[in-house]
């Protein structure tokens, strides 16, 4: 059996304010918050998650918000750059759109394609290109219509301390095929529609620093338990040494970090965050796994309340 990831499962980065956050994904960007939860390993932390109109594979974001957080530093060792996807023919709404909420951008020409670069209130760079692929979104929030919502993921800009070790680790471990380079940017495709395209720049050399304003892990997708547990197998004959398989509750999670520095993890597809919320109340309860919910009351006293909201801007 010939492994090749689909692409991107989710990106998951740190940042210092959950109502910032909220604001900026859902009242700027459009994006539908699917679940509301904790961070498992430190539950006084949310952990949520942004995507379309049913957070799928290759359209999740997903923040750690916490206030006492230091500010990071991105650099080598990290995703340096997330890539959103809109619809082709939309790229003057979201400069428009951004530009409305005082967002400054910078245009960037990459493999023939215009991308507008901006960052969201940490520091956490983005970036949105338009394209005929990949499914659309059908949400709408905001002053965002569905015909010109984000897909999803167009890929992400890798930022490595080695380079040579992580182009071959795409190539020759997630099977992602290398189509070309273009000055210091090496390019991969993985099979998906959505999160398939990613760039390793090689020019990076200075280390990042985990913090506010940094991605913590990207996930690859894999189809089911079963693909998981062959991926596992691959790394590990690759020389990595993966974590166990994870229980996410929305999905299973295997780690590993690749000699770049960048921490990978591999996602199963399957369950979805449906399993546990009805599709048209994604996101409007805090969801705790089992073991968590004899704690509510007090992990709820703790965490900072926010509000899901369009924003001013768009009311006028």
């Amino acid at each position: 059996m010939t492994l090749r990831t689909a692409g991107i499962h989710h990106i998951t980065a740190f940042v210092r304010d959950a109502q910032a956050t909220v604001d900026f994904y859902a009242g700027v960007l459009g994006l539908r918050l699917v679940k509301k939860t904790v961070n498992f390993d430190a539950p006084e932390v949310y952990h949520l998650y942004f995507g379309n109109e049913t957070g799928s594979p290759g359209t999740i974001m997903t923040f750690f918000p916490w206030p006492a957080s230091r500010r990071g530093r991105i650099g080598a060792g990290q995703v340096g750059v997330t890539t959103y996807a809109v619809p082709a023919g939309t790229l003057d709404f979201w400069k428009g759109r951004l530009a409305k909420f005082g967002i400054a951008v910078s245009e960037h020409v990459r493999f023939s394609e215009t991308y507008i670069r901006f960052r969201d209130p940490d520091g956490l760079e983005l970036e949105i290109v338009a394209r005929e692929g990949g499914p659309a979104s059908r949400w709408s929030f905001g002053g965002v219509p569905a015909e010109k919502a984000i897909k999803g993921f167009g890929g992400a800009v890798l930022y490595s301390a080695a380079p040579e070790h992580t182009g071959l680790v795409l190539e020759r471990v997630m099977g992602l095929e290398r189509t070309g380079s273009e000055g210091s940017v090496v390019r991969f495709r993985a099979e998906g529609q959505l999160g398939n395209l990613i760039d390793l720049d090689t020019s990076v050399t200075s280390f990042g620093a985990g913090g506010a304003g940094t991605v913590h892990h990207i996930a690859w997708r894999a189809k089911d338990d079963a693909e998981q547990l062959l991926w596992r197998r691959r790394v590990e004959q690759a020389g990595f040494h993966p974590t166990p398989v994870t229980d996410r509750q929305y999905f299973n999670a295997v780690y590993f970090r690749e000699q770049g520095g960048i921490l990978f993890e591999i996602s199963t597809d399957p369950p979805g965050f449906a399993r546990d919320e009805e599709p048209d109340r994604l996101g409007e309860k805090l969801m705790l796994p089992a073991w968590y919910e004899p704690y509510r009351a007090q992990i709820e006293k703790g965490l900072p309340p926010f509000e899901l909201r369009a924003l001013k801007e768009d009311k006028g």
